[in-house]
């Protein structure tokens, strides 16, 4: 082992991110304003672990300046988090806002300025009215992108003057991968036509929400948070290499493209022509979507993703999934988060990056969510009550060399923002892995403090220096 120690740039954001339904809680929310997330929760709360889920959350809408405190203590630079569209307004079709929430945001926006922390705001976190998923079937329906972009031109006639950092999305493939290719969540409808539609219909969403800022002359940057997963084949032979190239396809360049490029690979089009999958679209709407390109592109990065060629045939009589081309590869020996299930491999920041600078011109990026969920981590605990975290130090530290690696190796990479801020409501795990600097005591009506790892955070960002320990002495 061996110590280096590597200066971070002044201009490299080091922050934290959550959003609103993960943190905020149901206080002041009226009957109408439920979101996809609420209904799913009330109709299906048994796959919530232990019953938690965005009902109280870490009540944020009640305790914002004690995390707005925290923020300061700490030093964080940014932070990001989102607006819950179903509850900025009680009219969608009319885009009447609600009053009383739009308040807190006015306070909280506010308190995070006041104490030097610069907000990113995004506009849409899972936050789908459910109103809307209900009649118009959601994101399925082109009139709801038309009434996402009269809620966004609301946020920002309100925001505008404070907020210089906007986010259309947050990994918008998401949803529709979960509900609509894998019917794994609820309500649990394996359809491919209206998965792509949803696709289609976010990115023309994104296009129109860039247009409209673009018109009106807001000062700051309209950018949107995507969710690749480095795609690694299992081996060199040409099956596996098509298997990992196809699988990027679907699930990565369906939204990297045209978030970098303005266009979907055509390779993309001709397949899902191939299999007869149905999405309507229009030469109209592909130049929009190529002419209203976002500023910039925050990545959410958390493992990598292993495949190999598929070894049986396809059942015919199955809709079609993307699935059909490839199959999972467990790589034997990896290091493992046994609490999440998932491999950790903090050479993906590096790959990514190498790959915007290579393919997409080496445009303005950064990493918008990283973390570590640990279950149990009370069993961490010293005699002063402070988590140990010292795995998530590891975890975070790993992850910002390999990002600091890259920026020396040429790429456009602006900063580290971790996931999460606090512990918060994930889906369906609810509070059971923690990825947060500050605990939320869930025994002690949801008390905020701090892990080691926030101490550790803290250091960070007054130093501006990351220590690490190189694994690279033979042994």
């Amino acid at each position: 082992m061996s110590d280096l120690t590597i200066n971070i740039p002044q201009n490299f954001i080091l922050g934290a991110s959550s959003s609103a339904w993960q943190t905020e809680g149901w206080t002041g929310k009226k009957d109408n304003q439920d979101s996809y997330i609420d209904i799913w929760y009330k109709n299906d709360r048994h796959v919530w672990y232990e019953g938690y889920g965005p009902a109280i959350a870490t009540d944020s809408i009640n305790r914002y300046q004690e995390d707005v405190d925290l923020m300061k203590k700490i030093g964080l630079t940014h932070y990001r988090t989102s607006i819950n569209w179903s509850r900025f307004l009680t009219d969608y079709e009319n885009a009447i806002v609600d009053e009383d929430y739009a308040s807190h945001y006015d306070k909280f926006i506010t308190a995070m300025l006041d104490s030097g922390i610069t907000p990113m705001i995004c506009l849409e976190h899972y936050e789908l009215p459910a109103e809307l998923f209900n009649k118009y079937g959601g994101w399925g329906s082109k009139h709801v992108v038309e009434l996402f972009t009269k809620y966004a031109q609301k946020v920002f006639e309100r925001y505008n003057h404070l907020v210089k950092r906007w986010f259309v999305f947050n990994e918008p493939i998401v949803i529709q991968t979960r509900v609509y290719l894998d019917a794994v969540r609820w309500p649990y409808e394996q359809n491919t036509n209206t998965w792509m539609q949803w696709n289609h219909n976010k990115n023309l969403a994104t296009a129109k929400v860039v247009q409209l800022f673009r018109n009106n002359n807001y000062q700051g940057t309209i950018g949107t948070i995507l969710n690749p997963e480095v795609t690694y084949a299992r081996s060199n032979s040409k099956e596996d290499q098509q298997a990992a190239k196809l699988y990027d396809l679907f699930y990565n360049r369906v939204f990297l493209d045209p978030a970098f490029n303005g266009e979907y690979p055509q390779e993309l089009i001709e397949l899902l022509a191939k299999h007869h999958v149905k999405w309507d679209y229009s030469d109209q709407e592909l130049e929009i979507i190529k002419q209203y390109r976002v500023d910039e592109v925050g990545i959410n990065l958390y493992f990598p993703h292993r495949v190999k060629a598929a070894t049986k045939e396809w059942n015919k009589n199955m809709p079609f999934h993307p699935a059909y081309y490839y199959e999972p590869f467990d790589l034997p020996g990896k290091i493992m988060n046994k609490s999440r299930g998932w491999e950790i491999y903090p050479k993906i920041v590096y790959d990514f990056a190498m790959r915007v600078k290579q393919e997409y011109n080496n445009k303005s990026w950064f990493i918008c969510e990283n973390g570590m969920g640990i279950e149990d981590e009370k069993r961490f605990k010293n005699s002063d009550g402070i988590i140990q975290d010292d795995y998530r130090i590891d975890f975070i530290s790993m992850h910002i060399y390999w990002a600091l690696k890259a920026i020396n190796d040429g790429a456009n990479c602006g900063g580290y923002m971790l996931w999460a801020f606090t512990d918060n409501v994930s889906p369906m795990n609810a509070f059971k892995n923690r990825y947060g600097l500050i605990e939320i005591d869930l025994e002690q009506n949801r008390a905020r403090s701090m892990k080691k790892s926030a101490f550790w955070f803290e250091k960070l960002i007054k130093t501006r220096q990351l220590t690490i320990k190189l694994d690279d002495q033979y042994k």
